[in-house]
């Protein structure tokens, strides 16, 4: 039994300290867009369960809506990679203020075409 348990300790070990790590090395902008990408993940779960579990009548609307998460989450995780310091490398012609604004313009376009799914 003994083997079982310094597993899990090993594995409880490995999360606290990359959880320790994250606290530590990730700016507080790039914890607020994880936070709002562990929202966008949990709500289209939670659609995604409605939608199996209970009815998913109208399915116009469960499909807007689903797209509407998927495609805000894509583009966030788009503006996270742009705005990292890690991956300055990467997008070296792109400032925050640039990545924010793509963001905010693809949101906005991504919202029109959903209304517009809605009927």
């Amino acid at each position: 039994m003994a083997p079982a348990k310094t597993h899990q300790s090993q594995q409880s070990n490995a999360v606290h300290s990359l959880w320790t790590a994250y606290n530590q090395s990730t700016s507080s902008r790039l914890k607020t867009v994880d936070a709002f990408l562990v929202f966008l993940m949990l709500s289209g779960v939670i659609q995604f369960l409605y939608c199996v579990l209970i009815t998913n009548y109208p399915f116009n609307a469960f499909l807007a809506g689903f797209a509407s998460n998927v495609g805000q989450f894509v583009l966030t995780a788009s503006l996270r990679a742009q705005v990292n310091p890690q991956n300055r490398s990467e997008f070296k012609d792109v400032s925050p203020e640039r990545a924010f604004a793509d963001f905010a313009l693809g949101s906005i376009v991504l919202h029109f075409f959903v209304y517009n799914f809605l009927g």
